[in-house]
């Protein structure tokens, strides 16, 4: 017979008292530079013509997303590791669960989505204008949001569906799918295969579609006859691809794989990246290095 418990205890990372103040500077400088980036980027493409075009508006929905993926964690785990209150209550550790999972999914389908975007400009730049109108585009965001949506009510509902007997504790900094799994009295079988049968696809899908076009789009820029063309190209993709790596990897290795759940007290440094870092790098890596974005800063600054 299990008892319904009120609230959860997230013990990540407590096993080293002495770095908790550290880790909480570390947490919001963090927090402070993805919103800032992030919000910054926003403006700039909302305030110069030059970008209103779909390239932009997929990056301005990322740095959006972005922005709602790290305030879901950071802030609480900030406050978190300063104060020492560790304890959530079990609805909002659901509801953190639900957008955790809503938000992480969202941005696995828009790193495909901007592939094939790129993959587009660059092997059917003729075309481009045509095939990726603004209606198109717009679906395309409604439609990661939507895949992101039945992700998150599948994953929060089985795993709110177990039972708990009293354990409360979760080895981890925030209430993640494996690690909440993890403390249930009840049978996860059926949990861990469902995590593994829907989070699979989605993220062997879209890592598919980012690699495939990334695939073509490399070739093509060899066979560019103009050298500084090439290395242009060749860094700027890298650039996104070290993301696109970083990212995936970490999401596979959390996801993925059979038996996930077992071993939640290693996911925490992991978590760390596709939770705090990546958010946080994506303004300097897909705006930052970008001469038309660097133009856009120029004339703000002169105005």
């Amino acid at each position: 017979n299990h008892t319904r418990i009120s609230e959860f205890i997230l013990v990540g990372f407590k096993s080293h008292p002495g770095s908790q103040v550290l880790l909480s500077v570390l947490f919001s400088t963090m927090y402070f530079v993805t919103v800032v980036g992030n919000i910054c980027m926003i403006l700039i493409i909302r305030m110069d013509p030059n970008l209103h075009s779909p390239m932009y508006f997929f990056l301005e929905n990322l740095s959006t997303l972005d922005i709602c993926y790290s305030s879901v964690i950071t802030p609480r785990a900030a406050l978190a590791f300063l104060l020492g209150r560790r304890s959530i209550s079990y609805v909002g550790c659901a509801s953190q669960m639900f957008f955790f999972s809503l938000f992480g999914t969202t941005e696995a389908f828009f790193l495909a989505v901007m592939a094939y975007d790129r993959f587009t400009a660059v092997c059917n730049p003729l075309l481009y204008q045509v095939i990726m109108s603004r209606r198109l585009c717009v679906l395309m965001v409604v439609g990661s949001y939507l895949s992101g949506c039945i992700n998150c009510t599948i994953q929060t509902g089985f795993t709110f569906s177990l039972s708990f007997c009293g354990h409360r504790e979760i080895n981890h900094f925030f209430c993640e799918v494996a690690a909440v799994i993890h403390t249930s009295c009840s049978n996860t079988l059926v949990n861990e295969l469902v995590m593994l049968a829907v989070c699979g696809p989605i993220i062997v899908g879209t890592a598919l579609v980012v690699f495939v076009s990334y695939g073509y789009i490399i070739a093509t820029i060899i066979q560019m006859p103009s050298a500084e063309g090439r290395h242009k190209a060749f860094s700027t993709c890298s650039s996104h691809m070290v993301t696109i790596c970083l990212f995936f990897g970490t999401v596979f290795f959390m996801y993925a794989q059979p038996g996930a759940a077992s071993s939640p007290s290693k996911s925490n440094i992991i978590s760390i990246f596709y939770t705090v870092v990546i958010p946080m790098l994506n303004p300097f890596i897909y705006t930052l290095r970008n001469r038309e974005v660097k133009g856009a800063l120029k004339k703000q600054f002169k105005r």
